[in-house]
């Protein structure tokens, strides 16, 4: 592992950041909570040094939409917590034109254009499923930026809920930096944030639901919002709107499932949620999901999950889509863990970045992956899923 390494590269691409003549910046950060954390710390770390940011949540890398981002010449971009497994594709369709710096924890991609800084620590030998979050590389970067931001180490922390365990890694250091500089304060197995006055663990499940469930009704910046000032009334009462109907999606979905089972081939076994929950971001697809591999009584222990969701042509921010898409997320059970770390099985991303080659949008992790496919490949990807 080469920390030494990612420092030399992140200070290469901060000096690039204070040759640029604009002081506009366009920050893109993903849905979930680890995404709004790091969307959060860039946009407090870059504001601090005097750049206007515009600050934009995206679910997936749609080609559409990063081409129209990158047509522009003399732009500064960001992607937090996304944009690592596209670096290739972004890289093309930047071709030297803006600056752009990627901070990210999701399996990678190499970037081809040297305008394009993918500072993923996963180049650097360390795992985004166990070591660092997405929250946690920003925050490294934000660190390196300008010592005080030492304040929002938090936010790695909240982060990093999403990787199971006890903090290990790069994620264990930055605990103990933001325990011994008082951000947080630990008792026990509870770890609160002092400045907001709240629990590291409940700040991630309420960012959870407003990044995802609140996608297309402003949840994201509500999200960044309560991760730096903390969760207003405001704020709570939406939360406790969204949550209400997720959980009531959920308990629909679980029940039809108990009626009707999961469908199976002899790897797989999946099963469709169409527009159930319209409305909601399909990131609550994955979490459906990560639910359902714990289900013993419903699901088999030796084959890949598989949830497809529609996805809404809306782009928050943006604009529309062309075409009908639908997302899957997979999900691995237990079983099938140690055979996927020895080699045996494919990992969840691998598996989708194979069987949907030419025509989806894959990235994720060893456990855990989705892609966005066009409404007519369904059948085409799960085929190819099977006989992979």
């Amino acid at each position: 592992m080469s920390f030494e390494e990612f420092g030399k590269n992140v200070a290469t691409a901060i000096s690039e950041l204070k040759k640029t003549k604009t002081r506009e910046i366009v920050l893109v950060h993903h849905d979930d909570a680890d995404g709004l954390c790091s969307g959060a710390i860039m946009k407090a770390a870059l504001e601090r040094e005097g750049y206007r940011v515009r600050i934009f949540c995206l679910e997936k890398i749609y080609p559409e939409v990063i081409e129209d981002l990158h047509k522009s010449k003399g732009e500064t971009i960001f992607y937090s917590d996304i944009g690592s497994a596209h670096a290739d594709f972004i890289s093309e369709v930047n071709s030297s034109r803006n600056l752009t710096i990627i901070l990210d924890h999701h399996d990678p991609m190499p970037s081809k254009d040297p305008e394009v800084f993918d500072l993923n620590l996963e180049h650097y030998g360390f795992q985004g499923e166990t070591d660092f979050s997405g929250a946690t590389c920003n925050y490294l970067f934000a660190k390196a930026l300008n010592e005080g931001n030492i304040d929002l180490s938090y936010l790695a922390l909240v982060g990093s809920q999403e990787i199971p365990g006890d903090y290990v890694g790069l994620n264990k250091v930055v605990f103990e930096e933001a325990k011994k500089n008082g951000v947080i304060r630990v008792e026990g197995k509870k770890t609160e944030i002092v400045k907001l006055g709240v629990r590291v663990d409940n700040l991630f499940a309420k960012l959870q639901i407003l990044g995802a469930a609140g996608y297309y009704d402003g949840g994201p910046e509500l999200g960044v919002q309560a991760s730096l000032e903390g969760i207003s009334d405001k704020v709570k009462q939406k939360i406790d709107e969204w949550e209400e109907k997720r959980k009531r999606v959920n308990k629909q979905l679980i029940l039809r499932l108990y009626r009707e089972r999961l469908k199976e081939t002899e790897h797989i076994q999946w099963f469709d949620a169409g527009n159930m929950y319209k409305g909601m971001g399909t990131k609550v697809i994955g979490q459906f999901c990560s639910f359902l591999s714990y289900q013993a009584k419903l699901i088999k222990p030796d084959k890949y999950i598989l949830g497809f969701v529609d996805v809404p042509p809306e782009v928050p921010g943006w604009g529309t889509l062309k075409g009908e898409w639908v997302k899957v997320s997979v999900r691995v059970p237990k079983g099938l863990h140690s055979l996927i770390d020895q080699g045996e099985m494919l990992s969840a991303v691998d598996l989708l970045l194979k069987a949907s080659e030419g025509f989806g949008v894959a990235d994720g992790h060893k456990y855990a992956a989705n892609v966005v496919i066009p409404e007519d490949k369904k059948e085409t990807l799960i085929k190819n899923t099977d006989k992979i």
